[in-house]
């Protein structure tokens, strides 16, 4: 299950700017590697000393750079003094219980949103936060894991696949951004799913674990909304005041993101209503459930009231009632309630009233 919020303890009594990692550590070893392309060439390193290669860039190649494992504090320091970032912003990078948003500075521009998955049965979403520093020629990723989420963006720009090699910078920061967002809805696909068993369940036989999955899903879809909520303010905003770090042919491709989030948003609302009416409907199940037990139970008791207050009244003390003087009647009486209680207990259990 997802945590709503992450402890923030540790940055108690701080001044701003300084830089504590927020979270969970998602790797052990912080991983740095960079992609340098442009239509004719290109180049994959994986770093060891990362200011040696960073004074060498090539201004006529697009330069990536992806850091696995944002808990390193000497590496974050080092990245913001080569690129001049501002220490709130490597703040911001650091904290993995940011909220999605967007800066612009002179040289660059920030953002940062959320990586979703799904994993296991039932489907546990998985985050990630992602922040994107976009410049001039050059893309700077952090990620919490070493997962790798863009292999298949390498991959099209080592085959020249697509439009990476004859675009910039602001082009490879969309494809990174859509790729998180295409997930979004990989993750509302197998919600989806899980929410018609659910109802398919409640439908025919509500039980305890029933109830908890509800629960569960619905503070996931309440996760999935504070996700993807403020993602849309951030590409609503930057495709209404533009920047000069995004070329107007790129616009276009951040309208199709953010016409994605509209519609997982959408889909997260359908789905937290769905949610809110199937607590309903797992309430009215076990009502009727029970209405019904209770009918069954009003029943058989009503048939034998008659017949206890004849046996209360006279006791059952006959002179003559062969079973009194039977060597075996005791015994048989005996078998024949317990095979009573085991035929109602079967029957019960077939009826599914326990």
């Amino acid at each position: 299950m997802v945590m709503l919020t992450k402890k923030r303890s540790k940055k108690v009594g701080l001044p701003a700017g300084s830089l504590v990692h927020i979270g969970d550590r998602k790797t052990e070893k912080t991983t740095i590697k960079i992609v340098v392309y442009n239509q004719e060439n290109f180049k994959e390193i994986e770093l060891e000393q990362l200011e040696a290669h960073i004074t060498s860039l090539n201004k006529d190649s697009v330069t990536w750079i992806n850091v696995n494992g944002i808990h390193d504090k000497d590496v974050i320091e080092t990245i913001g003094r080569i690129f001049s970032l501002h220490p709130l912003l490597l703040e911001d990078i650091m904290n993995t219980d940011q909220r999605p948003k967007m800066d612009e500075q002179e040289t660059y521009l920030f953002i940062t949103m959320k990586m979703l998955s799904c994993e296991g049965v039932p489907n546990l979403i998985k985050d990630d936060q992602l922040s994107l520093v976009l410049g001039h020629g050059y893309l700077i990723s952090f990620q919490e894991s070493e997962m790798d989420a863009f292999g298949t963006i390498r991959e099209m720009i080592k085959n020249g696949r697509g439009r990476l090699q004859k675009m910039g910078s602001d082009y490879l920061a969309y494809s990174l951004m859509d790729i998180v967002v295409d997930n979004y809805f990989i993750v509302m696909e197998r919600l989806g799913d899980e929410i018609e068993g659910l109802e398919n369940e409640l439908l025919k036989y509500p039980k305890q674990g029933t109830l908890r999955s509800i629960n569960r899903l619905k503070r996931e879809m309440i996760f999935v909304r504070r996700s993807t909520w403020p993602l849309r303010e951030v590409i609503g905003d930057l495709e209404r005041r533009g920047s000069a770090f995004i070329q107007e042919s790129t616009f276009l491709y951040l309208r199709d993101i953010y016409d994605h989030i509209i519609h997982v948003i959408d889909t997260t609302e359908t789905f937290r209503d769905i949610i809110a009416g199937m607590i309903d409907i797992y309430l009215s199940s076990i009502s009727n459930k029970m209405n019904e037990v209770m009918k069954v139970l009003t029943i058989i008791a009503t048939i034998f009231i008659p017949l206890t207050w004849i046996v209360g009244i006279y006791g059952m003390n006959f002179d003559y009632m062969p079973e009194l003087r039977t060597k075996f009647g005791y015994p048989i009486v005996m078998s024949i309630m317990a095979l009573i209680g085991l035929l109602m207990v079967f029957y019960f259990k077939r009826k599914k009233w326990f």
